[in-house]
């Protein structure tokens, strides 16, 4: 069985960093691109960054180009998001997901944890 399990949200200040995990199991991990996607209240889901396998390609929705930086390791079969610069838009519930980009509830439509709320305000 396929699980991804979230953890690391929390309330920051904007300005704040925080980092996400999720540590996934029952599958081959490594053989796979791993993308983190979030919902904000009372909007469709955000594809926000993936990694990929293989050689290792990463990328970033321009809306937080430069201020998050997605990692993973395979031996510890597990993704990480770092979130530096944080603004009170980036308010959401993290999602970890099994896949590359995504758009709209697409997103949803692939395995995926139960997420992680994360909430950026003063």
């Amino acid at each position: 069985e396929v699980q991804l399990v979230e953890s690391g949200g929390g309330l920051v200040q904007p300005g704040g960093s925080l980092r996400l995990s999720c540590a996934a199991s029952g599958f081959t991990f490594g053989s796979y691109d791993m993308s983190w996607v979030r919902q904000a209240p009372g909007k469709g889901p955000e594809w926000v960054s993936q990694f990929n396998s293989g050689g290792g390609s990463r990328y970033y929705a321009d809306s937080v180009k430069g201020r998050f930086t997605i990692s993973r390791d395979n031996a510890k079969n597990t993704l990480y998001l770092q979130m530096n610069s944080l603004k009170p838009e980036d308010t959401a519930v993290y999602y970890c997901t099994r896949g590359g980009y995504c758009s709209g509830y697409g997103c949803y439509g692939r395995p995926r944890g139960q997420g992680t709320q994360v909430t950026v305000s003063s």
